[in-house]
């Protein structure tokens, strides 16, 4: 026996075929070694103690289980048994399994590195890992995997194509074997479905796990996170906690996510906390992915608890993201920022915490963008929605759903709620055309905005049509800030173009300055998209992006807002702080004091 904290040394032959090359890893039963067989080509070699493995972990016959269940295993998205012996090491008995080698790493290593997946490498995997498990369930006698996580699962890299390969079966269990015969110790719990903790497992726990790794895929973590430090070793508390927040709708809770909807339903589906109510078996689930069936969102099965907001915590560069508008920032800075962090401080001068904003201005002058870096900036969990997250067809949903989110974001302050499209949420009851249902909707949302500040609950609304907004959305106590977002204005313009150009092919001493003098009354969208098509144009032709190219791409395409509709907003701006417009003077961003 060597000296080393594990069994085998390197050069040790073993069973006079394999050669031991490298040691890999070590675990509670098993150690794992690269080795070479007799025409040098690479293995792996799992060594299990007996005396380590639980006893759940044999088969009738007294044999390693994950053996022999390899031993029946042959498909491309799983790893491959080469060989299998025992062993007799002073005295201890030992079992032995040679695996095929794969070059790559685990889902867990890469995701160490790249944090997230885009959508169409994540669909990728996940089909590979849905066909592996299909095979599982279709043995003759089914075999459930117990354990997919992003630990178990290899990408091997040795081909054109990257191919996913489901590992480690040490909690693989036949379908017919009862729960006596099952070990939860040592699962991931935020892989496991809610019925594994009760030790039931099924084809639906194995839909689950897939469902969470999908999910970790997209996003970054696995659902209904929650802080492992706070529980320690207690692992019935920890469950107690999983089982709790899976109580409540599943959300996105990263800020750099998007998901396709399409796809938040099928992974929301595979995540039901009912096994019923998840997908039947993988085949389903495949083809659900592969878009061959439509999955509805399943949120909307449960009565009338449809709000799917989204919540992130939100990390970025804030403020620093955002080209120009100093002076706007500085405000909000003052008015906002430090009035939601520095609560006593502004208290002693008699100062109370802002309720909520409103952001209007033209289309395309980045009032979402701006509330997602004011967000940042702050560092508050962001909920962002439209009106069509909360309305409903049914009569009372939208006010329960307006509820539901005022509830959860009180429960995760401090929070920022920002709505776009205020003005067709809560829309102006005075107008006839407003039906009962959004009188209602608005009356639940004023109830709900009431000194929502005091909860660490910050409002932003954002909007093109002021005027049709109810009025009392915007009074004291609600939205207390009105805050407008012109066209950007020359420094801004001349920061956008090189915020855009900068990591392009552009020529050696591009004049910024010159381009934005020439698209004065272009807002924000406008300015990208310019960058994008003097893109085009120099890569059709194979040269550099020169000021030339820009230029004539600007005189091609005029701005997207009329001059008329511009100055329509320096009047409602005018109006809304009570002041004379003056339609002839280039507006400034304005703030309003209450």
């Amino acid at each position: 026996m060597n000296k080393s904290n594990h069994i085998f040394t390197k050069g040790q032959v073993i069973d006079d075929k394999y050669t031991v090359t490298f040691f890999l890893k070590k675990g509670s039963y098993a150690e794992t070694y690269r080795v070479k067989d007799k025409d040098k080509t690479t293995k792996l070699l799992k060594l299990f103690s007996y005396s380590k493995l639980h006893r759940t972990q044999f088969d009738q016959n007294g044999d390693v289980l994950e053996i022999e269940v390899l031993k029946k295993l042959k498909h491309p998205n799983i790893v491959k048994l080469v060989d299998n012996g025992n062993l007799l090491i002073e005295n201890q008995k030992y079992a032995y399994a040679i695996l095929d080698f794969i070059s790559g790493e685990t889902l867990a290593d890469k995701m160490k590195r790249e944090q997230t997946f885009n959508s169409y490498e994540a669909k990728d995997i996940i089909l590979g890992v849905l066909n592996g498990l299909n095979y599982l369930h279709n043995q003759q006698n089914p075999i459930i995997h117990n354990e997919i996580t992003n630990l178990n699962v290899m990408l091997d890299l040795s081909g054109q194509i990257t191919v996913p390969k489901i590992i480690d079966f040490g909690y693989a269990r036949y379908l017919t074997q009862t729960n006596k015969d099952f070990q939860k110790e040592g699962l991931n719990p935020f892989y496991s479905a809610n019925e594994i903790f009760n030790k039931v497992f099924s084809v639906q726990s194995d839909i689950f796990s897939v469902g969470a790794l999908y999910y970790h895929l997209l996003v970054g973590l696995p659902p209904w996170f929650v802080e492992l430090s706070k529980f320690k070793s207690d692992s019935v508390k920890l469950e107690d906690a999983i089982l709790k927040e899976r109580e409540k709708p599943l959300q996105v809770v990263s800020s750099d996510s998007k998901i396709e909807a399409n796809t938040f339903n099928i992974i929301a589906k595979a995540l039901q906390p009912d096994a019923e109510n998840r997908f039947k078996n993988l085949k389903e689930f495949i083809q659900a992915v592969n878009g061959e069936i439509t999955v509805g969102n399943p949120v909307l099965e449960k009565s009338t608890q449809s709000t799917q907001t989204l919540k992130s915590v939100k990390k970025g560069e804030g403020f620093k993201s955002i080209a120009g508008m100093q002076e706007l920032k500085d405000t909000i800075k003052l008015d906002v920022i430090d009035a939601l962090n520095e609560k006593e401080k502004y208290a002693e001068y008699g100062l109370t915490i802002p309720n909520g904003m409103l952001l209007f201005g033209p289309p395309g002058c980045g009032k979402t963008f701006f509330a997602e870096k004011m967000a940042e900036e702050i560092g508050f969990n962001f909920y962002q929605i439209k009106h069509s997250d909360i309305q409903s067809k049914w009569v009372n949903a939208s006010q329960e759903n307006i509820k539901n989110l005022f509830d959860e974001a009180r429960e995760n302050a401090p929070s920022i709620i920002f709505i776009d499209e205020l003005d067709a949420l809560v829309p102006n009851r005075d107008n006839s055309s407003v039906n009962h249902m959004n009188t209602s909707a608005v009356n639940e949302f004023l109830a709900q905005m009431n000194n929502s500040g005091d909860d660490g609950v910050f409002i932003i609304g954002a909007t093109n049509r002021p005027n049709s907004i109810d009025p009392a959305i915007l009074r004291a106590g609600r939205l207390d800030k009105h805050v407008y977002l012109p066209p950007p204005d020359l420094e801004a313009r001349e920061l956008m173009f090189k915020l855009y150009l900068e990591k392009r092919p552009t020529e050696i001493g591009l004049d910024y300055a010159e381009l934005a003098k020439a698209t004065e009354n272009y807002v924000s969208s406008d300015i990208k998209f310019l960058c994008d098509e003097a893109s085009r144009m120099a890569l059709r032709s194979k040269s550099r992006i020169t000021k030339e190219i820009i230029l004539e791409t600007i005189k091609s395409n005029r701005p997207s807002i009329a001059l008329s509709e511009l100055n329509s907003y320096i009047e409602i701006r005018a109006k809304m702080e009570g002041q004379q417009s003056n339609i002839n003077k280039r507006p400034r961003i304005g703030f309003k004091n209450n």
